[in-house]
C-alpha cells in the first residue's frame, strides 16, 4: 500500500538554525549531532507544520520571523487530500505543501498547498500524517486520563461505540440535572417572581388596555380641551366659504369663484384655453362646496361636554399608571402582559415539570449505568490484549521478563450511578479509571508505571505502546525524539532494531543521541554548527560511508578518529545490515 512521506523540511530563522533543508526520504532516517547543535529544532519545526503552538521565543534573534516549509507526498486516494481540498488546497505533482510563519511579534500563519488556512487545519492534517513523540510525551504517559486514552484507542469501534452513547446520555443528565437543581434550589425566588408577575398581570386586566387607545385619547382630550376654539374657527371659515345666513349681502368665495365661472362660460366657445380654464373653476367651486360642507358638519358634531373631557382624562390616567411600570406606551404594556402570561405558565407548572425532570434524571442514570459497564467490560477486553502486545514487544526491547498490565477500577460515590450492584463515581468517559503497571522483572509486584519504570523502561515502555498502536491503528509518519532517553548497551540496540522493523511499514525519523540507534537508519542526518554558532544550509547533510563512521565514532567515545571507537561503529553498522 503506497503511503504518505514527509520529503523535505526547510527550516529558516527558527532557533539556532539560520536557513537549513532536512532531506528525508522512506524508512528509518536518524538525526544526530552533537547537544545544542540544532537536532531538536526538527522536532519542534515538525510541530509547527503540525499546527503546535507557535512560540515567538523561537525565532531567531535579529530575524522578524521563522519559516518552515515541508513537502509531504501523498497517494491521490488519500483522505487527508479530500481534507485539504476541502480547505482549497492543491497538490504540487503528487505532494502536499505545507509553511508556518511565526512573526518575532507572536503573528502566526499557515498555508497549505498555496492557500491560507487556519492553523486548525494543520491539526486536522496532521492526525492521519503524522505521530510526533518527544520526552514531554513520555511525562504524559504517566497521568492516568491519557493511559485510558491510549486503551481506549486501542480497543477501537469496541469501545468508542458505547463511549459515544454514553457521552451524549451523559451531557443530556448534565443538562437535567442543572435544570432541576435551578428549579428546586431557587423554588423562593421562583415563587417570588410568580406573585409579582400575577400581581402586574391582575392590575393590566383590571384596566382592560386596547392597542393604540393611549394615542387615540391624547387627540381626543387636545379636540375637547379646545372645543370652542376649534368651533369658531370651523365656523368662520364656513361663512367665508359658503356665506353667513345673518348677512345676505356679505361676499363668499363660492359666489366669487360662482361668478367668474359664469363670465367665461359666456366665450368658452371661441378659445379652448378659456374653456379649459372655465372648467378649473368649475372643479374649484365643487371643491369649496365640499369642504364647506365638511365644516359644518364638523361644528355641528363636535362635542364640548366637560363630562366626557373629564371621563377621557381619568382613562389616560389609569393607561399611565400602568405605562409607569410596565411598557413606555399602552402597546408595550400589552407585550409585558403577553411575556409574563406566558413565564407564569412556567412557573406555575414548576411542581409538575419538578417530578418530569426527576423521572428523566432517574431513567438517565439507569441507562448511564448500563452504558457505564459496557465501557468496562470492552475495557477490560481489550486491556488483556493490550497489556499482552506491548509485553511482546518489551521482550524485543531487552526486557524478556518485564510484564505489563492494566488495573481498571471504580470508586464508591453514593452520589453515582449503580454499576454491577455498586454507586461509583462516574465522568464525561464512564466509570473508570485505568493504570497502567509494569513488573519489570520477575517476582517483582506490578506497580503504576509513574513509580515502577525507570527514564530507559519508561521510553521503551512508550516505544512498544507506539509499535501496537502501529500494527492497528497505523500513521503514515512517526518521529521520536530522544525516545532512547536513559537507555545504553544492549537495550539501545534492541530498540534500534526495533525501528528499523517498525520502518519496514511506516516512515520513522528519530532524533538520537545513540550511536547503537542511529547504526540502524537507512539514513543519517547530521546537524552541525558552523563557528558563528549558527546552522546553515551546508548545516544538515546525510552521513554515508566514511562520513557516517566517523560521526559513529564520535557518538561512541566523542573522538572521531579512534580505532577503537571506528571498530566498534563499523561492527555496529555490520550488525544492523545484518539483522535488515
Amino acid at each position: 500500500m503506497v503511503m504518505s512521506v514527509l520529503e523535505e523540511m526547510r527550516i529558516r530563522s527558527l532557533g539556532v538554525i539560520d536557513d537549513a533543508v532536512v532531506e528525508l526520504s522512506p524508512g528509518f532516517t536518524a538525526v544526530t549531532g552533537e547537544t545544542g547543535a540544532g537536532k531538536t529544532m526538527v522536532v519542534t519545526s515538525l510541530g509547527l507544520l503540525l499546527g503546535g503552538r507557535a512560540d515567538p521565543a523561537l525565532v531567531r534573534i535579529g530575524a522578524g520571523r521563522a519559516v518552515v516549509e515541508g513537502r509531504i507526498a501523498v497517494p491521490a486516494d488519500a483522505s487527508v487530500v479530500v481534507r485539504a481540498e476541502e480547505a482549497g488546497a492543491e497538490l504540487d505533482d503528487g505532494a502536499l505543501l505545507i509553511s508556518r510563519t511565526v512573526s518575532a511579534e507572536g503573528r502566526s500563519r499557515a498555508h497549505v498547498g498555496g492557500r491560507s488556512v487556519p492553523v486548525g487545519v494543520l491539526a486536522d492534517l496532521a492526525d492521519e500524517l503524522v505521530a510526533v513523540h518527544g520526552q514531554t510525551d513520555q511525562q504524559g504517559l504517566l497521568k492516568l486520563s491519557r493511559q485510558r486514552q491510549a486503551l481506549d484507542r486501542y480497543a477501537g469501534d469496541a469501545v468508542a461505540v458505547p463511549l459515544a452513547k454514553y457521552t451524549e446520555a451523559y451531557r443530556r443528565l448534565r443538562a437535567v440535572s442543572v435544570e432541576l437543581d435551578e428549579i428546586t434550589t431557587r423554588a423562593r425566588e421562583r415563587a417570588q417572581e410568580a406573585d409579582m408577575l400575577r400581581y402586574g398581570l391582575e392590575e393590566i386586566a383590571g384596566v382592560e388596555p386596547r392597542a393604540g387607545e393611549d394615542v387615540e385619547l391624547a387627540e381626543e382630550a387636545e379636540r375637547l380641551g379646545h372645543a370652542e376654539a376649534l368651533s369658531s374657527a370651523a365656523t368662520a371659515a364656513h361663512a367665508a366659504l359658503a356665506g353667513n345666513p345673518e348677512d345676505p349681502e356679505g361676499i363668499d368665495a363660492a359666489t366669487l369663484v360662482a361668478g367668474a365661472q359664469r363670465a367665461l362660460e359666456a366665450v368658452r366657445s371661441h378659445d379652448p384655453a378659456l374653456a379649459a380654464l372655465a372648467d378649473r373653476i368649475g372643479e374649484i367651486g365643487i371643491l369649496l362646496g365640499d369642504v364647506a360642507g365638511e365644516l359644518a358638519g364638523y361644528a355641528d358634531d363636535l362635542d364640548a361636554d366637560p363630562l366626557r373631557l373629564a371621563a377621557v382624562e381619568e382613562r389616560r390616567a389609569a393607561l399611565t399608571a400602568l405605562t409607569r411600570k410596565y411598557g413606555e406606551d399602552v402597546d408595550a404594556v400589552l407585550a409585558w402582559a403577553e411575556r409574563g402570561a406566558a413565564r407564569l405558565t412556567e412557573l406555575d407548572g414548576d411542581d409538575e415539570r419538578i417530578d418530569e425532570l426527576t423521572a428523566e434524571r432517574d431513567a438517565l442514570r439507569t441507562e448511564l449505568g448500563g452504558l457505564a459497564q459496557a465501557l468496562t467490560d470492552a475495557r477490560t477486553e481489550a486491556a488483556e490484549r493490550f497489556a499482552a502486545a506491548v509485553t511482546a514487544e518489551l521482550a524485543s526491547l531487552a526486557m524478556p521478563h518485564a510484564r505489563v498490565s492494566f488495573e481498571i477500577r471504580q470508586t464508591e460515590d453514593p452520589d453515582g450511578v449503580e454499576v454491577g450492584g455498586r454507586t461509583v463515581a462516574y465522568g464525561p468517559s464512564g466509570v473508570d479509571e485505568v493504570e497502567l503497571l509494569l513488573a519489570p522483572h520477575p517476582g517483582a509486584p506490578p506497580r503504576p508505571i509513574a513509580k515502577g519504570a525507570s527514564g530507559g523502561e519508561l521510553s521503551r515502555v512508550m516505544l512498544a505502546v507506539e509499535v501496537v498502536f502501529a500494527g492497528t491503528d497505523p500513521v503514515p509518519t512517526y518521529l521520536f525524539d530522544e525516545v532512547d532517553a536513559g537507555v545504553g548497551g544492549k537495550a539501545a540496540v534492541e530498540i534500534g532494531r526495533r525501528l528499523a522493523r517498525l520502518a519496514k511499514t511506516a516512515q520513522v525519523v528519530v532524533v538520537t543521541h545513540l550511536p547503537q540507534v542511529a547504526a540502524f537508519a537507512d539514513r543519517q542526518l547530521l546537524v552541525e554548527k558552523t563557528n558563528d554558532g549558527s546552522v546553515t544550509r551546508s548545516g544538515v547533510k546525510v552521513l554515508e560511508g566514511e562520513e557516517r563512521i566517523r560521526e559513529l565514532s564520535r557518538m561512541l567515545a566523542g573522538q572521531e578518529d579512534s580505532e577503537t571507537a571506528r571498530a566498534h561503529a563499523e561492527e555496529l553498522l555490520a550488525t544492523a545490515r545484518a539483522d535488515a
